[in-house]
């Protein structure tokens, strides 16, 4: 099995290798992790261009070693004013692909140039350049790009100006074959020399804004100069010793912490790591997260959410009473898409940054925004057209979102930074992850690689299904199936489960850094 990387002073993990590498190179040109999380992202945007990109949103939690406490950034983009149910009239939903999915402004660069203008050393031009150089002079095609460009071929190829890119010649790029965003390289370089306000109130905007219009899009140059994101307060509760953070809502985030406050009725450290026992529990205390998170999460700004009661442990003691060790409960489940990158940083200093960015699905509406080169993110498309529906759409609104990165930390320092893509598996992973690190004593790169579950459906599934890497041994998987559970063994290492990233700080001050054998990424430590 894969061993975790260790560190002395910084670590940097993410999805990407060369993401990876930009990261610590800003560190080692005197960045810190601030610094080095924007030139990951930045670099993300271009080398994962199926999972992310300037056109879509990021959360983020930080920890400056100045202030010495824990703040989330929300860099998740709200819905045009003109965005309307009526404009889809006669339809059971927004479409999830194409010009009328790309309703919501992106977050993205606003994320960039909180962490910078807050807490970085180092300026946009220097952060960008890693990303810059590889959309201009190329990068080897991962398998990951290669195979999500085969699966989303004829979305790609169904817009001209998006195939010209992504499906050269109207195929697949190989894995392998220099891979060239000339046209993101000098969008890059623009944003590189005006900053955040090219993007939002410059000609980016304006160019982004034209061709959308062009083809019947809905974003007006005043929904991006008016888009701000937010520095607001994490949520948290506590496991086992460990303060666990996630983004409040609209972020997710929340599903993962009464899921937390519901094992910590167990003790989960007595039952045998891989058992019957050990995933239904997990599944099911998961079940009772999402039945929540489907009734409230929105939109804070549009309808309250109860999280004094949800995150309340007397709360969880109630729902712990409805788990069945021998039976499945049954729960329906919205349909959430999987395209994300997590990815984290800590410096020297303990400056520590768990950062997270999406398309919502595969390379997101399927849009390149004109001669920009910038992918425009779907997310738009989860909001619902039932006007009753908590998370109905309307004007200037953020949608649910699927985006969660997650902190622990103890005695008020970071300790775990770590996070997933894979929308609905995003709590069911980083649940499993934790555990084995708190419960089990497994290092990074142990709880990333052991074989994983995940339950419920991503868009394009119709069952409720409970998939189980094949390395999940056969009895186990007999017993979940007579439970009730929808078993589906899939691959040994699928890629359904996510590619996960993990860092820990452990007692000795080393950082010990995970990423997904299921992935391309790499974990980086000096």
């Amino acid at each position: 099995m894969l061993k975790s990387v260790i560190g002395t002073k910084t670590m940097v993990v993410s999805p990407h290798h060369l993401a990876s590498m930009a990261g610590s190179q800003m560190l080692q040109q005197g960045g810190n992790a601030f610094d080095a999380a924007v030139a990951v992202s930045a670099c993300l945007a271009v080398v994962y261009p199926h999972m992310t990109s300037l056109g879509g949103d990021s959360f983020w939690l930080t920890y400056s070693s100045g202030d010495r406490r824990v703040r989330a950034y929300n860099g998740s983009g709200r819905s045009s004013r003109h965005a309307r149910r009526e404009l889809y009239a006669g339809e059971a939903a927004i479409p999830y692909r194409g010009f009328r999915s790309a309703i919501t402004v992106p977050g993205m660069v606003d994320g960039w140039a909180a962490m910078l203008n807050e807490y970085g050393r180092l300026t946009f031009k220097e952060v960008l350049q890693p990303a810059i150089s590889y959309a201009l002079h190329g990068y080897p095609v991962t398998r990951d790009q290669h195979e999500n460009t085969v699966k989303t071929l004829d979305v790609l190829r169904s817009l001209p100006v998006t195939a010209a890119i992504y499906a050269p010649g109207g195929s697949a790029p190989r894995t392998g074959e220099r891979f060239y965003q000339k046209q993101l390289a000098a969008t890059l370089q623009d944003l590189a020399e005006e900053g955040r306000d090219g993007f939002y109130n410059g000609r980016i905007a304006q160019s982004i804004v034209s061709f959308l219009q062009e083809n019947g899009g809905i974003l007006t140059e005043e929904d991006f100069a008016e888009h701000r994101g937010d520095w607001v307060e994490p949520i948290s509760t506590t496991y086992r010793g460990y303060t666990v953070y996630q983004a409040p809502p609209n972020s997710q985030g929340f599903t993962a912490l009464m899921t937390l406050n519901i094992l910590e009725q167990f003790d989960v450290s007595r039952i045998p790591h891989g058992s019957y026992e050990y995933y239904h529990l997990l599944i099911e205390s998961l079940k009772l997260g999402f039945r929540d998170r489907n009734q409230y999460l929105t939109d804070p700004a549009f309808s309250p959410i109860p999280l004094d009661r949800l995150l309340s442990k007397p709360y969880a003691i109630q729902l712990m009473q409805e788990i069945d060790m021998k039976q499945a409960k049954p729960l329906n489940s919205p349909s959430v898409g999987s395209d994300t990158a997590y990815a984290a940083v800590v410096d020297e200093e303990g400056n520590s940054v768990s950062f997270i960015q999406s398309l919502y699905f595969e390379f997101g509406s399927a849009v390149v925004a004109g001669d920009t080169g910038i992918l425009l993110q779907n997310r738009g498309s989860f909001f619902s057209l039932d006007p009753k529906h908590v998370n109905c759409l309307k004007p200037n609104k953020r949608t649910f979102h699927t985006l969660m990165p997650a902190l622990a930390c103890k005695d008020g320092r970071p300790r775990i930074l770590y996070g997933t893509q894979g929308g609905e598996g995003q709590p069911q992973t980083q649940t499993a992850i934790l555990t084995r690190m708190i419960d089990y004593g497994m290092d990074p790169q142990a709880s990333i690689s052991l074989p994983r579950w995940v339950w419920g459906r991503t868009w394009g599934d119709e069952s409720l299904e409970l998939k189980l890497e094949g390395r999940i041994d056969s009895a186990v998987a007999e017993q979940l199936a007579e439970a009730g559970h929808l078993v589906r063994v899939v691959q040994d290492f699928d890629d359904a489960m996510g590619h996960a990233q993990a860092i820990q700080i452990d007692d000795e001050g080393f950082l010990k850094g995970g990423v997904d054998p299921r992935g391309d990424g790499a974990a980086v430590g000096w």
